[in-house]
């Protein structure tokens, strides 16, 4: 559907199996393990996410271990990343705006490098970690030996590209903008915004890291029990039109795992936003429409 939104592919998705043909995930007989990161919820690829309370790993503020698809490790990582760095707020002549003080376009870009460049033999999985001070997003899968991060910042180098059927079907559906212009994306991005960034070539690994800048946020609108962000806005109205509504149905209708949706569903529990009824089965929801300025509004689920 992305990809059709995007214009970049020419044909409607009719079933499964005739999509991952034309999408050149199969072969000889056999799932490529593209495939299997792109579209099966039950794979191997994990990412971690935390959050400490200093400059090193000594104490933490919380952990998560996210499985599924790439596609689903993303908007949950992105979705942990708001809601627990600071934002700001700016009066401007169209209304109020909140800022992030890491620009989330640079963020996005990290995270969808760090999947699609990654070393797939490599049990470890991937990682990003809120520190005081800055934000780092770490894959297995060494840089190109011959390469260096500011060659692909200030030149015009080709991609190197570890799964090329992999970054083919990201593009395809718009996660990737151009081959070979993430690092230098991200760069422009941090800079236009004042963000110092640093690309850290490991042994074992690729870190991009964002400095956090040294102030007191204004607000944190992502992290506020009153409000709930666009996705958990959805769910919410999902329930609103069916209280009985089940975790395997609302995951259906917004194309997303049984598991992401039942970690959004304890983020809406944790927010005094939903409130879960009787038992599983035979049980309802009950939103909690704490004031008219969060109440949720109507809106169609595609």
């Amino acid at each position: 559907m992305k990809a059709n939104k995007a214009g970049r592919i020419n044909f409607k998705f009719t079933n499964a199996g005739n999509a991952i043909k034309k999408l050149q995930l199969y072969k000889e007989g056999k799932l490529l393990n593209a495939a299997e990161v792109l579209f099966c919820s039950q794979n191997k690829l994990e990412q971690q996410m935390a959050v400490f309370a200093g400059t090193d790993k000594t104490t933490f503020l919380d952990i998560q271990l996210y499985k599924g698809t790439i596609f689903d490790l993303l908007i949950r990582s992105m979705s942990y990343i708001k809601e627990h760095i600071n934002w700001r707020a700016e009066l401007t002549e169209e209304g109020r705006k909140e800022i992030p003080e890491v620009p989330l376009r640079a963020l996005t870009e990290a995270l969808v490098n760090s999947f699609c460049h990654r070393d797939y033999f490599r049990p470890e999985g991937n990682k990003a970690a809120i520190f005081k001070d800055r934000i780092e997003i770490y894959n297995p899968g060494a840089f190109p030996q011959n390469k260096t991060p500011e060659d692909f910042i200030e030149k015009e180098e080709e991609s190197i590209l570890r799964n090329p059927t992999l970054a083919h079907n990201l593009y395809l559906s718009e996660e990737i903008e151009k081959w070979g212009s993430g690092i230098r994306r991200i760069y422009n991005e941090c800079k236009e915004n004042k963000i110092k960034v640093e690309f850290l070539r490991m042994s074992d690994g690729f870190k991009v890291i964002f400095y956090r800048r040294e102030e007191t946020p204004q607000i944190s609108p992502q992290i506020s029990p009153q409000k709930a962000t666009k996705l958990e806005e959805k769910i919410l109205v999902l329930i609103k039109k069916d209280k009985t509504i089940s975790r395997k149905d609302i995951a259906k209708k917004m194309k997303f795992s049984e598991d992401t949706i039942k970690e959004y569903l304890n983020r809406l529990k944790k927010k005094n936003l939903l409130i879960r009824v009787g038992p599983d089965r035979g049980g309802y929801w009950e939103i909690v429409e704490i004031n008219k300025k969060h109440k949720v509004e109507s809106e169609k689920i595609q």
